[in-house]
């Protein structure tokens, strides 16, 4: 089995649609896709609409959270999407995003990056505006060459010169709540240095002790050596470790089901889980 946890959509940052992305990775010979767009699960009615057969759904999000002014994404699979309290929670997030890129559109232009917010809108379309987005606007105005390198200090890192916080969760409440709604949380990059600062370990461990069901080991943003102390961390801490491309569509170079999860390690997540339930494609065609 081939299966990658962490992919997003154009409801939030991704070029794909919901539509497209399944399609795609039914393409791309995956047998489970697991959709978690940025604080929203807006992508997922229309993903199962299209979903090829052979091809299964995970339902998730990427749930924004920081902790002593570091910020952190914990991916949540199979939750009860209508949980009031974690809906609740997921709206303020979102409802934040709009005034928060707004003001990291007015810090790019006081540093004389010629970006107009009308830009950024039109790249976002209908997904919930994100750096991402901003990171594109950069690379049309030709000021970086690729969205990674959008996130740097420089420019669009956590705590860069055009950084803006917005909402975001305590991680343990978001463990709590996701926990609550039936949900599987794990700890998204927690290494990805480059993309500014991280938790410590002894965080992740307290995380673990919350309640944390894994961490995201294998990732584009995680050097060998970083997956190897991953790996030997949650075997430590008794933690799932999980595989995933965070795919972006065109926005990021790396391909649907280029890093991916254990089968057993699935399939324990889908033990864990009872908020919801992988749905197995029926409503679309899966490409030749």
């Amino acid at each position: 089995m081939h299966i990658d946890l962490h992919t997003h959509s154009t409801a939030s940052d991704g070029t794909d649609t919901p539509a497209e992305l399944v399609r795609n990775a039914a393409a791309a010979e995956l047998d489970v896709v697991a959709l978690t767009d940025h604080d929203t699960v807006r992508g997922h009615a229309e993903a199962i609409a299209a979903l090829p057969e052979g091809l299964t759904l995970v339902t998730g999000a990427e749930l924004s959270c920081r902790i002593d002014g570091v910020g952190l994404h914990m991916l949540a699979y199979l939750f009860d999407p209508d949980e009031p309290e974690l809906a609740r929670e997921r709206e303020l997030v979102r409802d934040d995003r709009v005034p928060r890129a707004q003001t990291m559109v007015r810090k790019l232009q006081a540093l004389g990056v010629p970006v107009e917010w009308e830009q950024v809108a039109r790249i976002a379309g209908d997904g919930s505006v994100g750096r991402p987005h901003i990171a594109t606007a950069l690379v049309e105005l030709g000021v970086v060459r690729t969205v990674s390198d959008a996130f740097t200090p420089e420019w669009l890192a956590n705590g860069g010169r055009a950084y803006a916080e917005k909402h975001e969760l305590d991680p343990f409440d978001a463990i709590r709540l996701v926990k609550a709604a039936g949900g599987v949380t794990v700890f998204a990059h927690p290494l990805a240095v480059k993309r500014g600062e991280v938790v410590p370990e002894a965080s992740i461990a307290r995380f673990a002790a919350a309640g944390l069901d894994g961490i995201e080991v294998d990732h584009m943003d995680h050097d060998e050596p970083t997956r190897a102390r991953l790996r030997g961390l949650a075997k430590e801490l008794g933690l799932l470790a999980t595989g995933s491309s965070d795919y972006h569509g065109s926005r990021k170079t790396v391909r649907l089901g280029e890093y991916t999860t254990d089968p057993e390690i699935y399939g324990e997540i889908t033990r864990r889980a009872t908020g919801a339930f992988p749905v197995p494609g029926a409503g679309g065609t899966r490409p030749a």
